[in-house]
């Protein structure tokens, strides 16, 4: 299997979890994000890596992760961060970026469905994906972080996963402005694959993880770690001075 960057092993004990639901298509497990929003927060994390470890430990040929309603994933939830999530706050980002490599590295390929929005941490979840379709009419794919004007640098890792799946030009637009991308928009640019309708995003995003299937695991994690073991190793660089560093709550 591939490497082990959870920190939550216990297996989900239904199909059906408060933050995240799992149910096969085919032979494609198809992983919803149920939790509004889709902040990223602690416990959010805890049900994403349960399903991770249980669509691993099953004999899905792909997985495809979906949000729910207008989102994808909004990004990093500050206000847990500066509130119930406190004590996790200052290595809650080097948490995320576990997960990250974990996607990366996964045994079996990935694609995201993004059916609306996807910002900040959450455009970085999708882009952790091997594949990205993105519905046409409504959402936008953005990296709003210097909007939020903290003085900080995106970390290291998360600037090498950008940089390996978005080219040259797009990638420094993007962290530069801020801007926000639509469907059509984004697949121009290289953060998408392809852009379709909303009743096609599903069977679109599923057949891409199709195409990508019908390998053995070992030799898929071989050779992803051959093509991106760079981007796992800054992401799971964790030391104080390697430069760029997650942001602070508010007290």
């Amino acid at each position: 299997m591939g490497i082990d960057c959870s920190t939550t092993k216990a297996e989900p004990t239904s199909e059906t979890i408060a933050l995240i639901s799992l149910r096969r298509e085919e032979d494609v497990d198809l992983l919803t994000l149920e939790a509004g929003e889709n902040r990223l927060n602690g416990p959010f994390l805890d049900e994403f890596e349960a399903a991770l470890l249980r669509v691993e430990s099953g004999d899905a040929k792909a997985l495809v992760s979906v949000g729910s309603g207008r989102f994808y994933s909004t990004g990093l939830d500050l206000a847990w961060l500066a509130g119930d999530g406190r004590a996790e706050a200052a290595d809650f980002v080097f948490r995320l970026q576990r997960l990250f490599a974990r996607i990366l590295l996964f045994p079996i390929p990935t694609v995201a469905a993004l059916n609306g929005h996807a910002f900040a941490g959450g455009a970085m979840l999708a882009l952790a994906h091997d594949a990205r379709i993105m519905r046409a009419d409504r959402g936008f794919f953005c990296l709003p972080e210097i909007d939020l004007a903290t003085g900080q640098s995106l970390t290291p890792g998360m600037t090498a996963l950008i940089g390996s799946r978005v080219p040259p030009q797009s990638f420094h637009e993007a962290i530069i402005s801020g801007r926000r991308y639509g469907g059509a928009d984004a697949c121009k640019r290289g953060f998408v694959e392809q852009s379709c309708r909303e009743e096609d995003l599903l069977a679109t995003a599923c057949a891409r993880a199709k195409r990508l299937a019908g390998h053995d695991r070992e030799t898929v994690i071989a050779m992803k770690r051959s093509a991106w073991g760079d981007i796992v190793d800054a992401l799971l660089d964790t030391a104080p001075n390697s430069g760029g560093s997650p942001p602070t709550p508010n007290p």
